[in-house]
């Protein structure tokens, strides 16, 4: 049985798995679940993305001439975390590098993830330490999934996300490999309102990597609002299924880094968008789940 640690604190109760250190349910004071529940047509609730986020070409990451292979968002989604600490409203998961990590990553760490309540938010920190000797280089991002519609009386066309800030710069798409597009398209944000459509993932993932706002709002009228804001995080991707899927949940994910570049093929190490962390360093990155 997955073994598993649930915070509450009269605002907010929040489940978290040791398998993956995902987070597998948030509920509001009344009960509600905001999370989607890992249907058939995804399996998941908001893993963590850790090496690297999204894909390489061929899943192939090579290091000074030696190609290993790693498959799309990391191994951390798929690893079982020890507890670090766990208390009534925080919980504490740690990842560090092992035999079977370097055969596919040879670089040294420590992946520690942190959850904690706060009245109505949840904050979620990610430490990323160099234990080895060499920089590290490496991506990370949250996936977390929210129900869509949030109540089931709401069409999903009635939806909307509403950014800090203005949002026109031009966004990435993948190609049909998963990797990122040479060409940027036009954003489909107005001034700062994306208006959800189903129609809208049919082309897969929105890419904003050139992004301003460090929060966005996820609303329809007459829905508790979800508030996502990030720190230190520089990306966000936008992702559901294709509308002939009928999956209802939608993601809204701050990332540190994203696919490769559809013609990059060259040593990981220089790879666009990673941390490269120096050795005996950390990198801290922090994203907070806010009911409104």
């Amino acid at each position: 049985m997955t073994d598993r640690h649930t915070n509450a604190n009269g605002y907010l109760t929040a489940t978290v798995r040791s398998d993956g250190a995902e987070l597998c349910s948030l509920q509001d004071a009344t009960g509600q679940e905001m999370l989607w529940q890992a249907g058939p047509q995804w399996p998941r609730h908001a893993p963590v993305l850790f090496p690297i986020v999204g894909e390489l070409r061929d899943d192939r990451l090579e290091v000074a001439g030696h190609a290993y292979r790693m498959t799309r968002h990391g191994f951390a989604r798929a690893r079982r975390f020890a507890w670090g600490a766990r208390s009534a409203t925080a919980c504490r998961l740690v990842l560090h590098d092992d035999g079977q990590t370097r055969a596919i990553y040879p670089f040294g760490f420590r992946f520690a993830l942190d959850y904690a309540l706060s009245d109505d938010s949840l904050e979620v920190t990610y430490t990323i330490a160099n234990t080895g000797t060499v920089v590290l280089p490496a991506s990370a991002g949250a996936h977390p999934a929210f129900r869509w519609p949030l109540t089931d009386d709401l069409d999903k066309a009635s939806h909307r996300l509403e950014f800090e800030q203005p949002e026109p710069a031009p966004i990435r798409r993948l190609d049909v490999n998963g990797l990122l597009k040479p060409d940027p398209v036009a954003s489909p944000v107005t001034g700062n309102i994306l208006n959800l459509d189903p129609a809208l993932f049919d082309a897969d993932a929105i890419v904003m990597d050139r992004l301003v706002s460090r929060s966005v709002r996820y609303a329809a009228p007459g829905a508790p609002t979800i508030e996502v804001s990030w720190e230190g995080f520089r990306d966000l991707g936008i992702w559901s299924k294709p509308q002939s899927e009928h999956a209802d949940f939608l993601c809204v994910e701050p990332w540190y880094g994203t696919a490769s570049p559809a013609d990059f093929n060259g040593d990981f190490r220089s790879k666009p968008g990673l941390m490269l962390i120096p050795p005996g360093e950390k990198r801290v990155l922090i994203y907070r789940i806010r009911f409104c």
